[in-house]
């Protein structure tokens, strides 16, 4: 019996319709991948929808966290029979051992020399299993995580004393620095080099976004910045400070004699098969050079709208917006809390081959494959207004521009609006509405605004409860605060509910926390909205007519987020205020 294609199964399961693979196969004779990889790319389907319809077509079984099958086995000694570097540089996963057959998780189990070389790697037969890549990779990071504080392991001397080599070893032919290779060597100097790729490695591993490094009268501090909050991690040695910041300053190309000036730079490490970029920040105090490194691991961040945070209404109200041909989107909130993956995921669910998108951005954080992405200068004088003005020459359909800071830009975005494109920015207001009166003050007319606007939205992350939270039945204060803030019609069983809080354990660090997500204020923008605007854009008023079309504000989402199990109420109500 033939075999049923891809593409028919997707069909017949509703995941596509005919048209949509009429254009995968399309965009398949101008780019050249497998239909699976088509589909997901033009965001017709995602990858898990085509790996269980591959898992159909071939008969493979398919494992993921949901399932609980893409659970490695532990005490079977898999890490040990299939190395980190080789499941990372693969995308596969060791599953568990039986009758002396190993179980693997990959992308391609019809991957015929993939499968030769696992078997001749350990030893045995292999029974394959199919799943999605960002899946295989997400566990790579769970099973095969840094043990123990390498930090510790430095200033003792226990790491690196194996290794054969010296310090250019660390240095890959294009420059980047090779967290992989071991430093070996005697003196400060050598063990500084140590000491930052051990800081380095730790942060990666435990999800840091900022590495803080400073000296005080009396003491050194070093923090990682871990899910939006800092935390105390083994201080190195005073005497060894001035040598680690003068080798992060090498590294990024510093000046080292200047230590009375500011200085930035940037450079990219090369850890476990892939690229991570660098931001440095120096900075002279009182007791010394402070420093600052954020980690840009865009190999963490997932573009999955249905994976950030959003409630399925507001998704609907948010798509709705973004399919538009024309008009202005605008999402509001502080630096840091999640604005540019947000848009990011939204544009990755619409682009396609039949729309021109293009981005300006104050630097370009993540890339997206088929999005013209441009990074702003404003030292040569390509500033967000002088782009978007050369933007409109480029015959875009969807433009992005990271931030309206001033009015030259507020008037470039309306006026690309109004002109026949969709137009996405962001601001720093408290909540959505707030930005109605915040382009009013930059001049742009009521009338124009209120004819343009699509939709509004204001965005916080909450950090998500580990695995081990722990239920209780809240307090009386809390239900009565749930009652009054969560705007949810009816109101669920108040005597029945249960909320979590954290308990912390190795896999989370002992933070209780693994993870952020966003919650959202999402206000489509109504024609008695429009009105408001044109008239006075009364804040009040707006809010009345927000609430009256069912939308509802921060805290009202994070009380939906607190209810479903993924937040504490502790970090909820320390992200978000009440406007009740």
């Amino acid at each position: 019996m033939a075999r049923k294609k891809l593409g028919e199964i997707l069909i017949q399961s509703g995941v596509i319709n005919e048209e949509q693979l009429a254009k995968a196969l399309k965009f398949q004779t101008q780019t050249p991948c497998l239909i699976g990889e088509a589909l997901v790319k033009l965001g017709y389907a995602s990858e898990e929808q085509v790996a269980m319809a591959l898992s159909k077509q071939l008969g493979t079984p398919y494992a993921s966290r949901e399932n609980k099958i893409l659970n490695p086995e532990k005490g079977q000694g898999l890490e040990k029979i299939v190395s980190e570097k080789f499941a990372r540089e693969n995308a596969i996963v060791p599953l568990f051992i039986e009758d002396n057959i190993l179980a693997v998780a990959m992308t391609d189990p019809t991957n015929i020399l993939l499968l030769d070389n696992i078997k001749m790697v350990a030893g045995m037969e292999i029974t394959p299993f199919i799943s999605t890549r960002a899946q295989v990779l997400k566990v790579i990071d769970q099973f095969y995580q840094v043990q123990g504080d390498l930090i510790d392991r430095v200033m003792e001397g226990g790491e690196g004393k194996d290794g054969g080599g010296d310090v250019a070893d660390a240095l890959t032919p294009d420059g980047k620095l090779d967290l992989d290779k071991v430093i070996v060597g005697s003196g400060k100097g050598a063990q500084s080099i140590q000491l930052v790729n051990a800081i380095l490695k730790q942060a990666i591993a435990e999800r840091t976004s900022d590495i803080h490094l400073e000296k005080f009268d009396e003491k050194i501090s070093l923090r990682f910045r871990i899910d939006g909050s800092l935390y105390e991690r083994s201080a190195p040695p005073a005497e060894l400070f001035d040598n680690l910041i003068s080798r992060f300053k090498i590294l990024s190309k510093l000046d080292v004699a200047e230590r009375r000036l500011p200085q930035d730079g940037s450079f990219t490490i090369k850890f476990q098969s892939r690229n991570i970029e660098n931001r440095v920040s120096v900075c002279p105090t009182v007791f010394g050079e402070k420093l600052v490194l954020r980690i840009m691991d865009r190999g963490s961040v997932e573009l999955n709208i249905d994976k950030i945070g959003f409630e399925p209404r507001q998704k609907d109200d948010f798509l709705q917006a973004a399919r538009s041909p024309h008009g202005l989107i605008l999402l509001t909130g502080p630096t840091g809390s999640g604005k540019t993956t947000t848009l990011g995921a939204v544009l990755n669910t619409i682009k396609s081959p039949e729309i021109n998108v293009m981005t300006l951005e104050d630097p370009v954080e993540i890339k997206m494959e088929g999005v013209s992405q441009v990074q702003i200068r404003p030292q040569i004088g390509l500033t967000f207004a002088a782009g978007l003005r050369s933007f409109l020459r480029q015959d875009p359909d969807v433009i992005l521009v990271g931030e309206t800071r001033d009015n030259e830009t507020a008037e470039a975005c309306l006026k690309a609006a109004m002109t026949g494109h969709l137009v996405l920015s962001t601001l720093h207001t408290n909540n959505a509405l707030e930005a109605i009166p915040r382009l009013i003050d930059m001049e742009i007319e009521p009338y124009l605004l209120a004819s343009t606007l699509l939709l509004v939205a204001a965005q916080r992350l909450v950090r998500v409860l580990c695995d081990c939270k722990i239920p209780y039945k809240p307090p009386q204060d809390e239900l009565d605060l749930f009652a009054k803030e969560s705007m949810l019609n009816p109101l669920p069983d108040l005597n029945r509910l249960i909320f979590y809080k954290p308990k912390g354990c190795p896999k989370c660090f002992d933070l209780g926390y693994r993870g952020r997500r966003a919650i959202y204020e999402i206000c489509f923008v109504t024609e008695e909205m429009k009105r408001i605007i044109s008239k006075d854009a009364d804040i009040p008023k707006l809010k009345t007519a927000a609430a009256k079309s069912g939308a509802w504000d921060l805290r009202a989402s994070g009380w939906r987020k607190v209810l479903a199990g993924v937040t504490s109420v502790e970090d909820m109500m320390g992200v978000t205020m009440s406007e009740h």
